[in-house]
């Protein structure tokens, strides 16, 4: 090992990034290690990297799509200073159009036996991610309708599931007495705080025998057993194929499909496939070329609840489990079940 190389964590304070978005990073191969421990997996950066690394940051730090960002990387300076132009004139236009939306909005007139404290748009967040993984109906699998509240010292986790997807939403304590423990909280009753949970700089959360409370509001708990959620994650096969793609452009365009959608990767982009048409969409793949399907709802839902310009879906067969993720939020994972094609 070269004494002037980085760890990981100490490459990610030196340019001002996550050690999850160089992980990210690496794996769509716009900033790979200078060296990998054959033995640990471990990563190590140079610090010839930090110029490169930095203005990956600037262009993200700018909502840069993957796709152009290796453009600019990789491509000559006229060449990068157009896709920045071009880029920056849309930001104006979004900008424009967006204070339009606000003129007209405002002319309108728009004893615990285990207590957390939270941030409150942080809570908010996670619940508007993952409620819309849980199951709308009761009727064979109750507990399937609420979302799981697992708390910790260290950790707080919210996942729901319908069986045909899985979302998790990791959330780190400002605060923690007791001892940790899992309520089943009804998916609907944590939307409808949200809002007022949004507005609070802090929430704090009371788990008693007399039910939960959120702030100032207090839920019953779910009775019933949940899914074994963490044997599904630690079973997933590992990813054979990698497809980065601007999340917007993917649900803009899954909005023109219904039902059910084939994806088709290669090694120069990708295709979505409805009953009537085809459209091509700048991505990034690598890996073996798949044919995959999905419910056009159920992947727009997952693309929905994810944040930031760009998304990773990493396949590791058509009939198992997609994961959905994104280098702005190691935190949240979304799990989508693949449809059956016909051969």
């Amino acid at each position: 090992m070269t004494e002037q190389l980085l760890t990981i964590s100490s490459f990610a304070r030196l340019v001002g990034l996550t050690p999850s978005a160089l992980r990210f990073y690496d794996d769509c191969g716009l900033l790979q290690p200078a060296e990998v421990d054959e033995g640990n997996g471990y990563r190590y950066y140079s610090p010839e990297q930090e110029a490169r690394a930095t203005m990956l940051r600037d262009l993200r730090e700018i909502d840069l799509p993957l796709a152009d960002v290796r453009v600019v990387l990789d491509s000559g300076p006229l060449a990068a200073a157009e896709v920045i132009r071009t880029h920056l004139r849309s930001i104006e236009l979004r900008a424009e159009a967006a204070r339009q939306a606000a003129a007209r909005i405002l002319a309108g007139g728009a004893d615990s036996a285990t207590s957390v404290t939270l941030g409150g748009a942080e809570l908010a967040s996670a619940i508007r991610q993952v409620s819309p993984s849980a199951a709308t109906s009761a009727s064979k699998f109750p507990a399937l309708t609420c979302v799981l509240l697992e708390i910790g010292p260290d950790e707080v986790k919210l996942v729901a599931t319908d069986r045909y997807r899985l979302s998790v939403r990791q959330l780190h304590p400002k605060a923690f007495s007791g001892t940790g423990c899992s309520v089943l909280l009804p998916a609907t009753s944590l939307t409808e705080l949200i809002r007022t949970l949004a507005a609070e700089p802090e929430v704090k959360i009371d788990v008693t025998a007399d039910g939960v409370a959120i702030g100032s509001a207090v839920l019953t708990p779910a009775a019933g057993e949940y899914p074994a959620y963490q044997a599904i994650l630690d079973g997933l096969d590992a990813p054979t194929t990698r497809l980065f793609v601007n999340r917007l452009a993917l649900l803009a365009t899954l909005e023109t499909v219904t039902g059910d959608l084939v994806l088709m990767t290669t090694p120069v982009g990708l295709t979505v496939a409805g009953s009537e048409q085809e459209i091509e969409v700048d991505a990034i793949c690598t890996g073996t070329p798949v044919r995959v399907g999905f419910d056009a709802m159920l992947l727009g839902s997952a693309l929905s609840a994810s944040v930031g310009p760009d998304v990773l879906l990493e396949i590791g067969a058509v009939d198992r489990p997609v994961v959905v993720r994104s280098a702005d939020q190691g935190t949240f994972t979304t799990l989508v079940m693949p449809i059956r094609l016909d051969a």
